[in-house]
């Protein structure tokens, strides 16, 4: 790794840039900008960004990490919602040959977006394909729902490889029968697993956020230990169910959760947890994603 990952990632170079478009940190878009290349070059060899590698990004900001992923990817795709951060990135990114930035929203941003960033890119000079690798520091209002999204969206990416906050990334990780492990949990575990992290202390970005930070890498799964989607979407609704009343047995929990939603729901219970094997007295968190799988297995079943 070279001793200079970002040329961005200092304290003073980072204030050069805002200073020059006379810009500040915006703390409605969770704006906290990393200042220690040594942070972003433990990045680069967790996400293990080579010269075959397609990158997407969410959250560029001043283009601290963007600036090292375009020097070692083949092509990086950002999407950013900060109308104001378009200027400063034309300038940062000016000399990045095969770099697409996308003024997006990354909650509403979809396989369209991403393919008219590739034809741009292919358009000016190089080959590139659909990003096989996430590789961001996350606003972390929308971190894990962007990261779950993702994986269920776009089934081309093959890892992400993000900073999010800690309890976040202890959820991302979660085992069974402990305080972290929920529905959040038991969804990203259907599509990854965590491959890798490390902590990051507030002190390393500017302003310093108030939370504590994580890198964590997740691993797509490989085909074969992935439902189909409509098992995959229904275990979704059972891992919503089951920790609907977290307090209380699954059974009681999911019935809960189909009554509320109008649904003919002690009868339909019961009938779920015979087929799947399970008994319904245990409690939501004691249930590996295994057993979430047969159980939304059973309610496609029963749905079909």
């Amino acid at each position: 790794m070279p001793s200079e990952a970002s040329i961005l990632a200092t304290p003073s170079a980072t204030a050069e840039v805002l200073g020059r478009f006379g810009l500040a940190p915006k703390k409605h878009f969770g704006q906290n900008f990393l200042v220690n290349d040594a942070i972003v070059g433990k990045i680069l060899a967790l996400a293990q960004v080579g010269s075959d590698d397609d990158i997407l990004e969410v959250g560029p900001g001043i283009g601290t990490l963007t600036w090292a992923l375009a020097q070692r990817a083949r092509s990086v795709v950002s999407l950013e919602r900060d109308a104001d951060l378009a200027d400063v990135l034309a300038y940062t990114m000016r000399e990045a040959r095969l770099f697409e930035l996308v003024m997006c929203d990354a909650l509403d941003a979809g396989v369209p977006e991403l393919e008219a960033a590739l034809r741009a890119l292919r358009e000016r000079e190089g080959a590139c394909a659909l990003p096989s690798k996430l590789v961001a520091n996350l606003p972390y209002a929308v971190a894990a729902t962007v990261v779950l999204r993702f994986f269920q969206i776009f089934p081309f990416l093959g890892s992400a490889t993000v900073m999010v906050q800690r309890e976040v990334a202890q959820r991302m990780q979660a085992e069974p029968n402990t305080k972290d492990y929920g529905a959040y949990t038991v969804k990203l575990a259907l599509y990854a697993q965590a491959a890798g992290s490390f902590p990051v202390a507030a002190g390393n970005f500017l302003p310093p956020p108030r939370v504590e930070s994580t890198v964590i890498r997740l691993d797509r799964l490989a085909p074969e230990r992935t439902p189909d989607q409509r098992i995959c979407d229904a275990a979704c609704t059972m891992a919503d169910a089951a920790f609907f009343a977290r307090r209380k047995t699954i059974a009681n929990s999911c019935t809960a959760y189909f009554r509320s939603r109008g649904a003919d729901a002690a009868g339909m219970v019961c009938e779920l947890f015979a087929q799947a094997g399970i008994d319904g007295s245990r409690r939501g968190e004691t249930l590996t994603c295994e057993e979430f799988i047969a159980l939304g297995a059973a309610l496609a079943a029963a749905s079909a």
